[in-house]
């Protein structure tokens, strides 16, 4: 089946309210758009070049809309995670390099979250960067060995969403310059010595343990031992709600870089520290706005924590081929591993601004190392049956994956200068 099919003629007649029971996976990857490595690389952007990356947002949330959709598309129709799928089909040296750079990813990624949950704990209580780094780790992986974190991710997804709509908002507020907005966001630009937060954008916004992630929660469903009707159901509902999710992410974090633009680039601010950010929410919130901010960070870095902790347990237990199972020794190791390595990273650093940055920048690296795979997988009629990618399905994800590929070469060859 082509995966542009999905939405097919019958997409009309589904009615809204069981539509809802269907939502959710999307919107759960979603939260990693306004998490603290999205805020320092969208602020990044806005603050040093102003408009002219908003192309990056644009193009980055393409990309998603494809490789996430592809993740799922794995999870359903074969019952496994992409990191169980790699264990499976792949060769041991293919399978180790994937994986074991998937897991770097993972460190990296919760690296940023530790952070930011930490630098808003300072902001709110003055606690040590390192101390709070590791009390959100502690914390983080008290909520999933309790199972705490399925009763509090609602409200969690809640507050960080207010705030990351509250930069939407903003943007009525703000004195921005439309026309450079638009032609931002479909203009690719390359200002000199931008390549490095280009690629720091797109690592925040394609995050590779997000991908893993995306599949692990699909494959927990188990729709592919319900039938070809079932597993054509959720393809077409999920589509949709990958959709849906990546769109409201786009609008989040195009807002976040509209408003540095207006607040800070307009006025010759460079932004190198993640408090400056407070003033871009003083038209909504008044003196209140750094507590507001501060909390923000805090939730959104525990939140993404413990995806990020969970996406590096899904990937170490797929090397053995098991499903996450927060009961399983080999996903409490691969938790152990994504939390514990974070805080090591972060004891390292000077810098918790370009730490931040550069972990997603290293996201953006490991990139190529997991949409090569997912193509090889989800174009595999071995591994996927008649819902192999066909031709024009096929096409696409390769263009996108050399699109992804050109770029780190673009960087590498700028760092080497």
């Amino acid at each position: 089946m082509n995966w542009f099919s999905h939405i097919g003629r019958h997409a009309s007649r589904l009615a809204s309210m069981e539509l809802f029971r269907y939502i959710g996976p999307g919107f759960f990857v979603t939260v990693g758009f306004i998490d603290p490595g999205n805020w320092v690389t969208n602020v990044a952007a806005g603050s040093q070049f102003g408009y002219s990356l908003l192309w990056v947002v644009s193009l980055s949330t393409v990309i998603l809309i494809v490789v996430q959709h592809n993740a799922a598309h794995l999870g359903i129709v074969t019952g496994l995670c992409l990191s169980e799928a790699a264990s499976k089909f792949f060769k041991p040296w293919l399978r180790t390099l994937m994986l074991g750079s998937a897991m770097i990813a993972c460190v990296a990624t919760a690296l940023a979250e530790l952070l930011g949950a930490a630098i808003g704990l300072k902001m709110l209580t003055g606690l040590p960067l390192i101390a709070g780094a590791i009390f959100s780790a502690a914390f983080s992986a008290w909520m999933l060995l309790s199972k705490n974190y399925q009763r509090l991710e609602k409200w969690i997804m809640g507050f960080v969403s207010l705030i990351g709509l509250a930069f939407v908002f903003e943007i009525w507020l703000a004195d921005v310059s439309w026309v450079q907005t638009a032609v931002g966001w479909v203009t690719p630009a390359f200002p000199p010595g931008a390549l490095p937060v280009i690629m720091g954008v797109l690592g925040a916004v394609v995050m590779p343990h997000n991908i893993f992630l995306h599949s692990e929660v699909i494959q927990s469903r188990q729709w592919n031992t319900l039938g070809d009707d079932v597993i054509q159901k959720q393809l077409k509902y999920e589509f949709l709600d990958t959709l849906t999710g990546m769109g409201a992410g786009w609008a989040i974090n195009s807002a976040m870089i509209i408003m540095a633009a207006a607040v800070f680039y307009k006025n010759g601010i460079v932004v190198n520290d993640l408090p400056q950010v407070t003033l871009t929410l003083e038209p909504i919130f008044g003196k209140a706005s750094a507590v507001v901010f501060a909390l923000g960070l805090l939730f959104a870095g525990l939140s993404s924590s413990v995806t990020a902790a969970m996406a590096g347990g899904s990937v170490f237990a797929g090397i053995f081929i098991e499903p996450f199972d927060i009961n399983d020794p080999h996903s409490r190791i691969g938790l152990g591993i994504t939390l514990i390595g974070a805080v090591a990273a972060i004891m390292l650093l000077s810098d918790p601004f370009k730490g931040i940055l550069w972990s997603q920048i290293a996201l953006s690296l490991q990139l190529p190392l997991t949409i090569i795979p997912l193509i090889i997988l989800t174009s595999s009629k071995k591994v996927m049956g008649e819902y192999a990618n066909r031709h024009l399905g096929v096409a696409v994800l390769w263009i996108v994956g050399l699109v992804v590929i050109g770029l780190n070469i673009a960087l590498l060859v700028d760092l080497a200068r």
